[in-house]
């Protein structure tokens, strides 16, 4: 593997650092460098002195990047209560600022990434890294394959195992979540059971054997509603996997179906399971301002919801089976409640305040003690099921921040802005 540390881990990951500092900085200086100077006829004394100043500068940069003691993946889990985090715009607002907002560094920030990954998207995920490491705790990375589960190659999972390397060494523990919501109907991974299952294995091992500072995250959509037919890769007879889907070999596919088990990689893959839980509204279609029904939020981790997509208690008891009996720390990696500023209704300040009581609540911490993960979706965006702007935040509107936060109970860990113990100490 490129990450083998195993000779001399500080001195490896000193060369890592080093040469992704040179991989990035230098060439586009040198590029800078032609393209300013070149036409003027810079002499090579100039242009040598030039590239000493780059090789120093880039020398210093990488002296200065943390040779963390790496956390164990194990050691990702608090003993007790959850870890607090956001899924934020970082473009509308730095990690910094949410922090200051909130009165809290977040101890989860999630990120997302296509895979295979391009260069830009390499560069944005060590921005996120930088700013995590001074104002956070953990990136949740969120891995897309938009091309395709036969785009995800040894090469391409040994790369990613070289950076998450890197960035464990860094200071930054890594939960990786690959191809999210695979059970759905609307990714170019999706209800493709046996490919899924076969390349998380893949990459799973990889992480398992080379980056001990990362973690993997198995995390299908909540099940109302499957198999969401009508998307455009919802699996049809006559397809690969189809028959592991019919689980009641019935010839379709049908809510009676398990919307999960067919999906799931095995224990020694997974190490974090997920589910990502939304006040979406009570009734289809969605766009209107309703506050949460009474233990929703309980009621669709445990499969006994009945509202928006009809009866759900066909659908599997999603905490018991996979956090409880497969013994896996449970995570909410994404969950806020839908206000449309667009419309009128319910209040936004009370539909938010009841769906974060509920997730807050002293009966879903006793209730669930498996529950070791929420990532509050700190976005304002558009929403294509709704054709319009959707205001999911917490910390934008003064009032409902202070609630927020106020609200934030005690049996929840943050980031402490301590993640880097030198290593050898």
């Amino acid at each position: 593997m490129p990450n083998d540390l195993s000779a001399d881990p500080e001195v490896d990951r000193r060369e890592l650092a080093l040469s992704r500092v040179k991989a990035w900085g230098l060439p586009v200086a040198a590029v800078v460098l032609a393209m300013a100077f070149g036409a003027a006829s810079i002499t090579n004394g100039l242009a040598d002195r030039e590239r000493t100043r780059q090789e120093a500068a880039a020398s210093q940069s990488a002296a200065a990047i943390p040779i963390c003691e790496v956390t164990s993946r194990t050691d990702l889990v608090p003993g007790s209560g959850a870890l607090f985090g956001v899924n934020l715009n970082l473009d509308a607002k730095p990690l910094s600022q949410y922090a200051a907002d909130l009165g809290h560094k977040p101890a989860v920030s999630v990120s997302f990434a296509g895979f295979p990954y391009t260069e830009q998207e390499r560069a944005h995920l060590h921005q996120a890294a930088n700013q995590i490491r001074a104002d956070g705790h953990m990136m949740l990375l969120t891995l897309e394959p938009k091309q395709g589960l036969a785009a995800i190659t040894p090469g391409v999972i040994a790369g990613l195992v070289q950076d998450l390397v890197s960035l464990n060494a860094e200071g930054v523990p890594v939960i990786v979540r690959f191809a999210h919501e695979m059970n759905g109907s609307w990714y170019p991974w999706s209800q493709q059971p046996v490919e899924y299952k076969s390349v998380f294995s893949q990459i799973a091992e990889a992480v398992h054997e080379g980056a001990p500072g990362s973690a993997m995250m198995w995390a299908p959509n909540y099940g109302g509603g499957y198999p969401f037919a009508g998307g455009q890769y919802e699996a049809t007879p006559g397809t690969p996997g189809f028959e592991a889907l019919d689980t009641d070999h019935n010839g379709v596919l049908t809510m009676a179906d398990d919307s999960y088990a067919p999906y799931y990689p095995g224990d020694a893959a997974v190490d974090w399971v997920g589910m990502s839980l939304y006040h979406w509204g009570a009734r289809y279609p969605w766009g209107e301002n309703e506050t949460p029904e009474a233990n929703k939020f309980a009621d669709q981790l445990t499969g006994n919801y009945v509202g928006a997509n009809g009866d759900d208690s066909l659908l599997p008891d999603f905490y018991h089976v996979y956090s409880q009996d497969h013994d896996k720390p449970l995570a909410i990696p994404e969950t806020a409640a839908l206000y449309n500023p667009a419309v009128g209704g319910a209040p936004e300040s009370d539909i938010k305040r009841a769906w974060w009581e509920q997730v807050f609540s002293p009966q879903t911490a006793a209730q669930f003690p498996q529950l070791k993960m929420i990532n509050w979706f700190e976005w304002d965006k558009n929403e294509a099921e709704v054709n319009g702007r959707i205001d999911w935040t917490v910390t934008n509107t003064p009032a409902v921040r202070d609630a927020f936060t106020t609200a934030l109970p005690s049996w929840l860990h943050y980031g402490t802005g301590t993640n880097c113990r030198p290593a050898g100490t």
